[in-house]
């Protein structure tokens, strides 16, 4: 039970509230950092976030996170830091839920733009 200003953020009730694919939506946000839930499927495009890390936290379904050299496989509950620097491609063949952990401000594209670039610092 929540009273007052403290309230438990329900992921699976925000996940309702959205359809659409590769764009991120705030759910929290920890000092400088954002928790950001979204919808993948398909194949994103190849990027880089030169300045921070990223975590993925997969919450449903199977994520692969290419790497030039190779790939992770994610499944349900697990949790991997694409270091800064390291250019990826996330994939997921049936539609995955999972949770973004990175800085604010951080483009879901990196340093590139276009139709997958996704509007920033969306709250659900």
């Amino acid at each position: 039970m929540s009273t007052g200003r403290y309230t438990a953020i329900n992921v699976a009730q925000k996940f309702t509230l959205f359809s659409e694919q590769w764009t991120p939506k705030v759910v929290a946000e920890m000092n400088d950092y954002q928790f950001k839930i979204v919808r993948l499927k398909g194949d994103f495009i190849w990027h880089v976030h030169a300045d921070t890390d990223e975590a993925f936290l997969v919450l449903d379904g199977e994520l692969r996170i290419d790497f030039r050299d190779g790939n992770v496989l994610l499944q349900q509950g697990e949790l991997f830091v694409v270091p800064r620097g390291v250019e990826h491609k996330p994939y997921a063949e049936s539609e995955v839920k999972l949770m973004l952990i990175e800085p604010r401000g951080v483009l879901n594209t990196g340093g590139e733009t276009g139709e997958r670039t996704a509007q920033n610092d969306v709250w659900i």
